[in-house]
């Protein structure tokens, strides 16, 4: 079977629209930086055009439901329009302009009716429910079975078995849900992008690296204003945070960061009234909860373990419940420690605020080890961290990483190709590094293209966009420096890698369970926090580390000091980690019709955080309002994912040190083939936990994880 990178267009087009780069692309890569918003609408309308055409036909009493008559045509349709309007969202996230939100937005309910349409459409449903019932369904082989499977399930969620009239209902829940996240990412944007501080003495710069200097001093030039200026991109507003003396400067951001894009937010983080994502978060959990009770479910929680492992409501409350319980302890030591400490030694008579907690830490962090976040950062430069990177995937995988020439959407992107040990292309990915303004904060990978076998025999090869917001390069006495990144920076880059080896090393044929599609939503994280676990071994910082000035890598010693503080603090970020899932887990199984409008999400968060936090929560605090990934990242009612999958992670990686053990290497081959054939290769194509018995060979254990975190 060949493998190729086809460039084919699906049908041919009319001369108005053959050279719009969202359509010309065909099986191939767009012309990111030709795409213009005047491009989307036409585009979108004749792709949408097209897909319910499509539809028309499938759903044809003439129609055989059959794979290729039936699903193949289908997923053409939608694979056509999902990935140009992809593309779409995807620019919308690294490079926002007016212009294009306007023109995202426009086409937002349109595409949203059409796939909601999509899984309410009872003869679609019908044909599927046939093909599954019938002789030909045997003759499929496993990835196709799970992808009908997988789609009479959708159907049913999707509202198929509606009537008329709730239908309507339910495709109008669906545009509003869409709307208002839409509305929620660009007000948490916005609230970011519109705060800047600037300042003019130098010695309010007290105790900040130079790094961080230059860099503001950079932004202050961009933005024409004198001396140095912060914002609250967290590349700008963390170090401030961790290393700023000055107590007045760390208030004043923490301040502004904790009230974007809410009611306070005016006040305290130049921001708007029309960017509070309050009565947002409202209307979206009723809408939520009120399409869960159209499908039959109690809440939005249940509704949501449809397509998971977990099982019940009540199991995700008490796995988190219980983990509170044991990572409590631990967490109470953690930040009495933290307490006194800022008291005796940093002299905040007061008590510890909370715009001194970074702060506290990291200056109790050097005390204690010997070693600051920054003395560390100075052996991670970027390029070499990647290069790391690419041995370690290249050794456990047996495949290679070469720089290619994709078209991109902005100068620092950079692509890639990926090669297995023949020397074919199965894959391809981009790398998005630095934060900058009209690009959304956080990491995150997204798939650009599935894996899919064509009718023809080609293999169509995954693409990824792996995306990271680090601090960008500086120019020191005139000369750009390799930029650097934290340690946490180094364990985000291999989270979000373990995610694109997901996708990009499948060898599913289907689209709808290749890579991470189709992957339960609870088990998607544990590719991406397996590979964290290597960020703490001696044989790969070896490899990752060369000083910036020096070139040597990183000190056996201060590898050693690493490992000591490891888990410093852990207990209380464990914590931590639980109240934001918990308090996403009880807005959406406890929301219920007698308490409509009911109690606020931000009313909930602070009950949650008082029973199980050690931390207080501040009293201007509005985190809520920027919780993109439960109100416009799809993790509603999944923020326990993390949690959840972490248990399988752990365990996975204990695989791997049970190995070294015998061949003195974590990055034993082959117990990395084994991994990649029972969990990155299959994709979504069988359960989850199918796939982690295959590897383990046994259910998963959650002691590995609480050894890791020394919370055993």
């Amino acid at each position: 079977m060949t493998r190729t990178f086809p460039q084919t267009q699906p049908f041919e087009l009319p001369s108005s629209l053959q050279n719009n780069p969202l359509l010309s692309f065909g099986r191939g890569i767009p012309a990111y930086s030709n795409i213009q918003p005047d491009h989307i609408a036409p585009a979108i309308k004749y792709l949408l055009k097209q897909a319910q055409e499509a539809v028309e036909v499938a759903t044809n009493p003439e129609t055989a439901s059959t794979w290729e008559q039936l699903v193949e045509p289908l997923e053409d349709a939608s694979e056509y329009l999902g990935r140009s309007w992809g593309v779409i969202s995807h620019l919308n996230s690294v490079v926002d302009t007016p212009a294009l939100r306007s023109a995202y937005g426009e086409m937002l309910p349109e595409v949203t009716a059409f796939f909601s349409s999509l899984g309410q459409n009872l003869g679609l449903y019908e044909k599927y429910k046939d093909l599954h019932k019938s002789a030909d369904f045997r003759k499929l082989n496993v990835a196709q079975k799970r992808v009908i499977e997988n789609s009479l399930r959708d159907f049913r969620m999707g509202g198929a078995e509606l009537s008329d009239s709730e239908k309507t209902r339910f495709g109008q829940i669906q545009d509003e849900q869409a709307i208002l996240g839409k509305a929620f990412s660009d007000h948490v944007l916005d609230a970011t992008d519109a705060f800047v501080h600037a300042i003019s003495y130098q010695s309010e710069l007290a105790g900040l690296p130079e790094d961080v200097i230059v860099a503001a001093a950079d932004t202050a030039k961009q933005k024409g204003l004198n001396g140095w200026a912060f914002t609250l991109h967290f590349p700008s507003y963390y170090p401030v945070m961790q290393y700023s003396e000055n107590r007045k400067l760390r208030q004043l951001m923490y301040d502004a960061y904790v009230t974007r894009a809410s009611e306070l937010a005016p006040h305290y983080g130049n921001g708007k009234l029309d960017w509070d994502n309050t009565n947002n978060i409202s209307d979206q959990l009723h809408l939520r909860h009120e399409e869960a009770k159209m499908l039959g479910f109690e809440n939005y929680a249940a509704l949501s373990l449809a397509p998971k492992m977990a099982k019940s409501v009540d199991e995700v409350d008490l796995f988190l419940c219980d983990f509170a319980k044991k990572a409590k302890p631990f967490a109470e030591k953690d930040w009495q420690e933290l307490c006194e400490y800022a008291k005796s030694e940093l002299h905040l008579i007061d008590g510890l605020q909370p715009w001194d907690i970074a702060f506290a830490s990291e200056r109790l962090k050097q005390a204690r080890y010997a070693f600051s976040e920054n003395e560390l950062k100075q052996y991670f430069p970027l390029p070499k961290v990647l290069d790391g990177l690419f041995h370690v995937i290249q050794k456990l995988f047996d495949v290679k990483i070469e720089s290619t020439n994709l078209p991109t959407w902005h100068t620092d992107v950079e692509s890639f190709a990926v090669k297995n040990a023949t020397n074919d292309i199965v894959a391809y990915f981009y790398l998005d590094p630095y934060a900058r303004p009209g690009k959304r904060g956080g990491a995150w990978m997204d798939d650009a293209r599935g894996r899919r076998e064509l009718p023809n025999g080609e293999i169509q090869v995954p693409v990824a966009y792996l995306v990271c917001n680090f601090a960008p390069p500086v120019k020191v006495d005139g000369v750009l420096r390799q930029p650097t990144i934290t340690h946490d920076d180094v364990i985000t880059l291999f989270h979000e890698s373990g995610h694109g080896l997901h996708h990009l090393l499948t060898q599913v044929g289907s689209l709808g369970v290749s890579g991470i599609n189709g992957v339960e939503w609870d088990a998607v994280e544990l590719p991406s926090q397996f590979m964290e676990n290597f960020c703490w071994e001696w044989e790969v910082l070896e490899k990752i580390t060369a000083h910036i000035e020096t070139g040597k890598p990183l000190p056996r010693e201060l590898f050693e000091k690493m490992i000591l503080a490891r888990n410093f603090q852990n207990g209380y970020m464990t914590l931590r980690q639980i109240v934001m899932s918990l308090t996403d887990w009880r807005l959406h199984s406890r929301l219920n019709d007698k308490n409509v409008p009911g109690q606020s999400a931000l009313e909930l968060s602070r009950i949650i955080a008082d029973e199980y936090n050690v931390v207080p929560q501040a009293e201007i605090s509005r985190w809520i309002n920027t919780f993109t990934h439960i109100f416009s990242g799809g993790y509603a009612a999944g923020y326990y994912s993390y949690k959840w999958a972490e248990v399988l992670s752990a365990d996975a990686y204990s695989a791997f040190e049970e190995a070294a053990k015998l061949t003195g290497t974590v990055l034993d081959k082959a117990t990395g083939l084994r991994y990649k054939k029972a969990i990155l290769e299959v994709g979504g194509s069988r359960p989850a936990a199918e796939s982690f018995m295959a590897f383990r060979g046994r259910e998963p254990s959650i002691e590995p994880l609480l050894r890791h975190g020394g919370l055993a």
